[in-house]
Formats: C-alpha cells, structure tokens, sequence
C-alpha cells in the first residue's frame, strides 16, 4: 500500500511547449463508491488496475494500490465496469524538482484541463507555474470518477 498526497488545479495557460512526454489515457471504473474507487486505466499501450481510498479526515492524502495488468485483460475487464468513460491527453511537465501531470480532457468533458501534483507530504512546498490556476483539490467534481457521470 502507498499513500498519495496530491494536489489538482485549473490550468490558465499554455504550457504545452513544456512537456517532455504525452499520452493518451482511457479509464473506467469497477466501483466510484465514496469509500473506495477501483479504476482501469489504458494509457498507451499499458494498463493498470487502482485502487483508492476515501481520503482521510480533513487531509488530502489517501490509500492508493495500483498493479499494471496486461493491456488485453484491461479491454475485456472495461466491458464490466460502470457506464461512462474518462478520456484524456496527459501531459508530464517537469517543474523545479516535481513533476505535473496536466490531463486535457475529451468527449463530455472537453474545454476541462487540471495539473496534478503529487507531494511527499501534505506540508511540502512547490514551485507554482505561471499558467498554474485555482485550486480544486478536495472537490468531488474534479474527480476522475465523477466525470464519467
């Protein structure tokens, strides 16, 4: 098990130009339960199976397992799993000694673009880029789970 202290913003600006990779991403999930999210994820030609915890009280950090699985078992296994699909471009964007992920989303969900950050802990400060916008960690609708309502 590994817990995972993110922090998820709006994007304001262009940061493309900044990338060192992309990828296309597809993901369903088996459960979006508010105790727990069990996700399958196509990103490229990977995929993974996550596991995640309500996060816990008045923090942003929760449980997360995640195991890569073979790309074929991902394509039967999202046959089951909910209605609705998230579908995006992630790209990885270095930023002093930390790494955003800026997921710009497709279909239903197009126009909507949010950096993610991960930290080592709740307290550790980063350096805020220029096209970095308003803070939305902590709200359900921002959620990956959410957005395949």
């Amino acid at each position: 098990m590994a817990a995972e202290t993110e922090r998820k913003f709006l994007v304001k600006g262009e940061f493309r130009h900044l990338a060192a990779k992309k990828v296309r991403i597809i993901q369903t999930y088996l459960s979006v339960d508010p105790e727990r999210t069990i996700r399958i994820r196509i990103a490229g030609r990977e995929a993974s199976l996550t596991v995640k915890g309500r996060p816990k009280a008045r923090s942003i950090t929760r449980d997360e397992w995640e195991v890569r699985i073979p790309l074929n078992d991902a394509k039967e296994m999202m046959k089951i799993c909910l209605p609705g699909k998230v579908d995006k471009t992630r790209y990885k964007i270095p930023s002093g000694k930390h790494l955003f992920e800026v997921d710009v989303f497709h279909d239903k969900n197009e126009g909507l673009v949010i950096a993610e950050i991960e930290l080592a802990s709740e307290s550790e400060r980063f350096e805020k880029p220029a096209w970095l916008g308003e803070e939305v960690t902590g709200k359900p609708g921002y959620y990956n789970a959410n957005l395949i309502k």
